[in-house]
């Protein structure tokens, strides 16, 4: 698995966690919720290239 994935997986794990534990800081939450997606895009658009 690529680095990109990685963060965005636990960037979204984060915002879950945040989401049901603390939802006074949702709006930050929702920030880093929304970076995971945007690395996700890029992770899948690009993809992994033949060597």
């Amino acid at each position: 698995m690529s680095i990109l994935l990685w963060i965005a997986l636990i960037v979204i794990l984060i915002w879950l966690f945040g989401w049901i534990l603390i939802p006074a800081i949702g709006f930050l939450i929702h920030i880093l919720l929304v970076v995971a997606i945007i690395i996700l895009i890029v992770w899948l658009i690009t993809g992994r290239r033949p060597v």
